[in-house]
């Protein structure tokens, strides 16, 4: 079963303006998709070692939210 397609985002700049270049665009989604086939089969993974689905999401979730970028303050 093939995971569903990531849906189109319109990035935006911290300062509101729109990332147009393609080259941006193209490596997002590349990184995206990364994330969700490890993601998935970190699940899958764990779902099989008989951890509970949904606890393994609440976990991932919060690792998500403990992430911080050190370029939160660069200029573009």
């Amino acid at each position: 079963m093939g995971l569903p397609p990531i849906p189109d985002t319109v990035w935006r700049s911290p300062s509101g303006d729109i990332v147009s270049c393609l080259e941006k665009l193209k490596v997002l989604r590349e990184n995206l998709e990364e994330i969700r086939q490890l993601s998935q089969d970190a699940l899958e993974d764990a779902v099989l070692m008989g951890c509970d689905e949904h606890q393994f999401k609440q976990v991932l979730v919060s690792l998500l939210q403990q992430l911080s970028s050190p370029y939160r303050d660069k200029p573009e």
